[in-house]
């Protein structure tokens, strides 16, 4: 297998080069299936990087029924990487993983030490997660437990990789819940992840955002957190930012969903994104299949190459209220501990963060967030938090009706376009009519 160059390094080199890097969220059981995904991922018309996204099983540490599985030809909803084996995952690799093609693998889980050591045997040495991304909104496992592991993780990362390697690792933190959260919170915990990552021993890392409710308030969290990584990261850490095209109900259409992942794309472009996680037109109804994975990057990629050169991604915008929310939570937790695990404990039991709609019980549940009459996701309450709350917001009481409106929020929008009085037709959040009161949520 030919040496990949360090994932960081393989995105900034796109970068400079003008290229969007785009990648899908794919993991299939069968060695054969999952190969030939990465196959046609590595041959999309797009600069793309692989994922091997793991099963639900390995996820959550069942590595004996995982292996059950495997043994008995079980069908699995991703790739096992624990239970097949390195012998099998480097099969699974050969003549693809190399200089042109990094491969990451995607989890969702809040002890990840055996997928840790599963893909370094393999000879990867690129992931993602978070103590808290991937702690609170998948289960009750106890923040301080997964806070612990993920220090045990990222060490194991950061000394187990191949010779000469950077090991490289993306914080979960800016797609909490995946939507209603206002970005402030967002921002601050990819932050504060990041940091959690290089004071293990990480010298690459990656900063996470999804797409929201409003492409102008995104454009401004997505400059806040580029802004926020260089004052806050250590000078000799690479990283970079990568946006996900929107996390939460999606268009039911064919034509809103491909909208909707061409807005992204255009998004990730003008706010200086080195990379992209794609969605496909299926996520509505079904898992997607490896052609409609295949898609959706080559469309995402033609649309950034529509959307022009990319803006440079050192965000140096005004101090806007996204940016002071992320700051002010961000040196709340570092002024708890000098011990940035002890900190963010300490930071939930206090409500200091609190994520809405989350139900995890280190999690405070007193935060609020709302659509305002602009589509801009506003908080209605903070709880602890040393954040202000929208009055207007704040005035608007919680019911159903309103919280399923806001869910669908953006769907409804993208599948059912209008046009202004140009023709620009509407649905990537720039053009759109407000509606005419506030979506309490």
């Amino acid at each position: 297998m030919d040496r990949p160059p360090a994932f960081g390094t393989f995105v900034a080199a796109a970068s400079a080069a003008g290229r969007l890097v785009v990648q899908p969220r794919m993991g299939f059981g069968d060695p054969a299936r999952m190969r030939d995904g990465l196959a046609r991922t590595r041959a999309a018309t797009a600069r793309t990087a692989g994922t091997l996204t793991v099963d639900s099983y390995t996820r959550v540490g069942d590595l004996a029924t995982a292996r059950a599985a495997v043994a008995d030809g079980t069908r699995l909803n991703g790739y096992p990487i624990a239970a097949h084996g390195p012998d099998t995952t480097r099969g699974v690799l050969d003549g693809l993983h190399g200089p042109d093609f990094p491969v990451q693998v995607r989890h969702g889980s809040a002890r990840p030490e055996p997928i840790v050591r599963a893909l370094a045997a393999a000879g990867l040495d690129a992931t993602e997660g978070g103590p808290v991304s991937y702690c609170l909104p998948y289960g009750r496992t106890p923040l301080r437990d997964s806070v612990a592991a993920w220090a045990r993780a990222c060490e194991l990362l950061a000394t187990g990789a191949r010779p000469g390697a950077v090991p490289h690792l993306e914080s979960f933190g800016g797609c909490l819940l995946g939507q209603l959260c206002p970005p402030g919170l967002l921002v601050a915990m990819s932050v504060l992840e990041c940091l959690f990552f290089t004071r293990y021993g990480l010298r690459s890392v990656s900063l996470s955002y999804a797409q929201q409710t409003d492409a102008g308030q995104d454009e401004e969290a997505l400059r806040a957190l580029h802004r926020l990584a260089g004052e806050f990261l250590p000078r000799d850490v690479d990283h970079h930012v990568v946006l996900y095209t929107y996390m939460g109900v999606y268009p039911r259409t064919e034509q809103g969903a491909t909208r909707l992942l061409e807005a992204s794309a255009r998004l990730a472009v003008r706010s200086g994104a080195g990379r992209l996680i794609v969605k496909t037109a299926a996520e509505a109804h079904r898992i997607p299949t490896v052609e409609e994975n295949v898609r959706a990057l080559e469309t995402a990629a033609a649309a950034a190459a529509l959307a022009g050169p990319a803006a440079p991604g050192t965000g140096t915008g005004e101090d806007g209220e996204i940016y002071q929310e992320a700051r002010t939570l961000v040196e709340t937790v570092l002024g708890l501990h000098p011990d940035l695990s002890r900190g963010l404990t300490a930071a939930f039991a206090r409500g200091l963060l609190d994520v809405p709609f989350c139900l995890h019980p280190d999690n405070a549940g007193r935060s609020l967030g709302c659509i305002d009459s602009g589509g801009r996701l506003r908080w209605a309450r903070t709880g602890a938090m040393p954040l202000r709350a929208d009055a207007a917001a704040g005035a608007a009481p919680l019911t159903s009706s309103g919280l399923l409106g806001a869910l669908n929020h953006v769907a409804d929008r993208y599948d059912s376009p209008r046009r202004d009085d140009t023709g620009t037709e509407h649905g990537d959040g720039r053009h759109d009519r407000p509606p005419a009161t506030p979506l309490p949520v």
